[in-house]
């Protein structure tokens, strides 16, 4: 019984009945599915901490943001002391954690990294945020980074946006967190920081837009510039001052949500004009002239140390009428003649360079065609074969016969193509006779002409052949200009300059000492030469050249009308005009009484009210409509009115809803509106009310508006236009420019 009962018990605890199979089964299976998820969660963990791992064994040991070594920044001013180009990267100084202005680190925290104190190296939040954003708009559009990791970023990563690099971005953080204090961070951050315009460095920038230290910045400068790090390239002060208020408007709102200042502090800010000490752009014409100035500050001075500020010669003015002549000249007639490019120089007769153009367009040909196009200059050579004549004693009044002449197998032909018979020297120079200049070359030898070319500051390889005596050589706009300044001033020889001095913020490091040129030690040969140069304008090839007042110049046109040259003096200025093509092709036979020759009476002409106020010193004004006002004076009390206008038409801005009237300008619609906002484009203009009406002198980097638009032809003067303005009205009408363009006007 007990034997049967054990028996039938053991048999029903193994048989194998409904209950007990599945029980069975899920005892068996437990084991894998917690090996299974086990080994899941073990992959969650690790795939992450060992991609982390692989990012921090791949952290770049160099890398970021990388500033090429450059020589120090120029920046340039005119002759009259105005800044009008700046090259290179401006360095400034690197500030200490104790140097960072207060308003410079409140303001780049409120809009950058309000939690800046608070995180650890980046900030969750902010990091959700972003994400989120993105992907709605289903691109990165924001980063969420905190300062720290944008101190990472560009201290050893490369700007690639992925995933890799947000979290090498976030290593670097925590890393930088723990190793350096916060204001140690906020300090490197601000002198690493691109801020547009060339500049890396929040002093840097303060000295390249406003020309002051980070230390003198005010409330609504430092607000720009931390405005600016977010898109530097596109809020660039430089190039989009209004877009850079309107984003030192945000940082001064958030500036109030963080309390690092009191609403009223930010509407003083707001109300503070933000005037930048830099022009909004470099003008183009002026770079053929800053390339040169630049290669001379590299002999003068180590100019790899710091940022420098060069003090020019160039007069603005007078740079401003040569490049619209240049312009209006080949846009008139290149086409038709086959002139593709032109140059000009002029400079005093002391050597100082005044206007440079070395090409219609420094855009499409960096190259200088004034220092660097070696061409033929034709019968502008002669000046040399006449003058060493007259140091071997001959005089103008001698008498040479123009006929047929061989010198070996060479036979020079004139111009006209046939013989005049006996000529006194200055007839056959002011008609640019070729058989007599080759006679009188031969009779004193071409050595001795190339030694006289020599003198006078021609430094191009000369062939002594015979041929070199009707400008069979190649020489450069520069050195010929310079030979006939030396002339214009008597003088043995003159050494053009671009600069007058260079300083290193206060700190003069060159300054050029008024030197006495020495005279010419031939007063007769010179005198001699002076006759037969105001000969060609008065009676010769130069006529076209001809103005009111004495002129002495001398054309040149080289074989094939490849290039044409006139190269003339008045007593205050010594200019220089080449015309041909880059190609060496053939002109539609331009010579040098043509094309050059008018070129340069229009540049002297338009430029005579600018030269004799240059000649005139007067006391500096400080009222904006004192210069040129004549009868129209300012209220002394009046407050200028500043800010980026809006053109109604070129008599009439709107600037902050008010209606300003330029002085002595009537205004036209059309084409010279659209023009004038071309010109002034976003930059600020300032306007001081003249105390007549609503009538306003404006300016724009110093440009008065009312010359600016008379000068080219924008609109008439009014009944109550000062002379000058009238004065500038009528060279516009002359030179056919703007709304004169179709009037019916001598030009010959």
């Amino acid at each position: 019984m007990r034997t049967a009962f054990r028996l039938g018990s053991h048999s029903r605890d193994q048989s194998p009945g409904p209950l007990h199979g599945p029980r069975r089964s899920a005892s068996l299976l437990q084991p894998r599915w917690a090996r299974v998820i086990a080994v899941a969660l073990a992959a969650i963990v690790m795939v992450p901490v060992g991609y982390v791992a692989y990012c921090m064994a791949t952290l770049p040991v160099g890398g970021g943001l990388v500033v090429e070594p450059t020589p120090s920044a120029l920046v340039v001013e005119a002759a009259d002391g105005q800044v009008f180009a700046s090259r290179g990267v401006f360095k400034g100084d690197k500030l200490s954690p104790q140097d960072v202005p207060a308003n410079v680190s409140h303001a780049i925290i409120a809009i950058e990294d309000r939690h800046f104190y608070e995180h650890g190296g980046f900030y969750l939040p902010s990091l959700l945020r972003a994400a989120i954003r993105n992907l709605r708009s289903g691109r990165a559009r924001e980063g969420g980074s905190t300062i720290t990791q944008q101190l990472a970023r560009m201290t050893y990563l490369s700007p690639d946006r992925s995933i890799k690099r947000k979290v090498q971005e976030a290593i670097l953080a925590l890393w930088m967190e723990r190793q350096l204090g916060k204001e140690e961070i906020l300090s490197r951050y601000l002198n690493t920081a691109y801020f547009g315009a060339g500049v890396y460095g929040v002093d840097a920038a303060a000295k390249r837009y406003f020309g002051k230290t980070a230390k003198e910045l005010s409330l609504s400068e430092a607000a720009m510039l931390a405005g600016l790090v977010r898109a530097p390239s596109a809020l660039a002060p430089t190039r989009n001052l209004e877009g850079a208020r309107q984003r030192a408007a945000l940082v001064l709102k958030a500036m109030v949500e963080t309390g690092a200042i009191s609403p009223q502090q930010a509407d003083a800010a707001r109300r503070e004009p933000t005037t930048l000490r830099m022009p909004p752009d470099n003008p183009p014409g002026t770079n053929y002239f800053v390339d040169v100035l630049g290669g001379d500050v590299k002999h003068l001075v180590d100019s790899a140390s710091s940022d420098l500020t060069v003090r020019s010669t160039l007069d603005l003015d007078l740079q401003s009428i040569a490049e619209k002549v240049i312009a209006h000249r080949l846009r008139a007639e290149g086409h038709a003649k086959r002139v593709g490019q032109a140059a000009l120089l002029a400079m005093a007769p002391d050597g100082a360079i005044l206007a440079m153009v070395g090409g219609r367009d420094y855009n499409e040909s960096q190259f200088n065609r004034v220092t660097q196009a070696k061409r033929q200059p034709g019968s502008l050579f002669k000046v040399f074969d006449y003058l060493a004549a007259f140091e071997k004693g001959l005089d103008p009044q001698a008498t040479a016969v123009d006929r047929p002449v061989q010198i070996g197998n060479w036979e020079p032909e004139n111009y006209s193509g046939r013989f005049r018979g006996p000529v006194t020297l200055r007839t056959a120079f002011a008609n640019s006779i070729n058989s007599v200049a080759v006679q009188v070359a031969d009779a004193v030898g071409i050595q001795a002409v190339i030694d006289t070319a020599r003198k006078l500051g021609v430094q191009s390889q000369l062939p002594a052949v015979p041929s070199l005596a009707l400008g069979a050589g190649e020489v450069t706009l520069w050195e010929m200009t310079r030979a006939f300044a030396a002339i214009a001033a008597d003088a043995e020889s003159v050494e053009p300059y671009a600069i007058r001095a260079v300083r290193n913020g206060e700190r003069a490091l060159f300054t050029r000492q008024k030197t006495q040129l020495q005279p010419a030690s031939n007063p007769a040969a010179r005198a001699g030469i002076h006759d037969l140069l105001a000969s060609v304008v008065r009676e010769g090839t130069g006529r076209a050249a001809k103005i009111n007042g004495p002129v002495e110049g001398k054309t040149g046109t080289s074989q094939s009308y490849k290039d044409a040259w006139f190269i003339g003096f008045t007593n205050d200025i010594v200019v220089g005009v080449w015309v041909g093509n880059d190609d060496n092709h053939p002109t539609r036979g331009v010579t040098g009484g043509d094309l050059p020759a008018r070129i340069w009476r229009d540049f002297i002409t338009q430029s005579a009210a600018v030269r004799a106020k240059s000649a005139r010193p007067q006391p500096r004004m400080t009222a904006l409509a004192a210069a040129d006002a004549g009868d129209a004076k300012p209220a002394a009390s009046a407050s200028v009115v500043r800010g980026v206008p809006v053109v109604q038409n070129t008599g009439m801005l709107e600037i902050q809803g008010r209606a300003l009237r330029l002085f002595g300008v009537e205004g036209v619609r059309g084409r010279a509106t659209r023009e004038f906002r071309r010109y002034l484009g976003s930059r600020e203009v300032a306007c001081e009310p003249t105390g007549s009406g609503n009538e306003y002198r404006c300016r724009v980097d110093d440009q008065d508006l009312s010359r600016v638009v008379l000068f080219n032809g924008g609109g008439r003067a009014s009944g109550n236009a000062t002379p000058e303005l009238r004065a500038l009205e009528q060279q516009a009408r002359s030179s056919r420019v703007g709304i004169w363009a179709g009037t019916d006007q001598d030009d010959d």
